[in-house]
């Protein structure tokens, strides 16, 4: 067992879903359930499973592709991801920018009589 890579995993994963999607999932379930228990063995059974898939598909890539090319790939990723957040639009710019182009809403206006 490589105890350092052990911790590493932890801390890298536990950091990186801290207010994940699940994570709010996981909260809008256990605020709503009578059973939180059930919820908390649920949503850690997921997780594990989704870990166990990521590394299985890890390890298939990796005995298919050389270490420096699999490294490669996984920085021009990560730096296509980084590029577009600082330069992409986000979503709240493109829902302002439909709804300015929307047609401006109208009043209706009726006779009382």
């Amino acid at each position: 067992m490589d105890w350092q890579l052990l911790g590493v995993s932890f801390i890298t994963i536990f950091l990186a879903e801290l207010g994940d999607k699940s994570q709010v999932a996981a909260i809008a379930l256990g605020g709503s359930s009578k059973f939180p228990q059930s919820v908390f063995f649920g949503t850690a059974g997921a997780l594990l499973l989704a870990s166990l898939l990521g590394v299985l598909a890890g390890e298939g890539v990796a005995q298919l592709l050389p270490d420096h090319l699999l490294k490669a790939i996984a920085a021009l990723g990560f730096a296509i991801i980084a590029l577009r957040l600082l330069f992409g639009k986000d979503e709240e710019q493109d829902e302002e920018d439909a709804s300015s182009e929307a047609e401006p809403p109208t009043i209706a206006l009726s006779d009382p009589d």
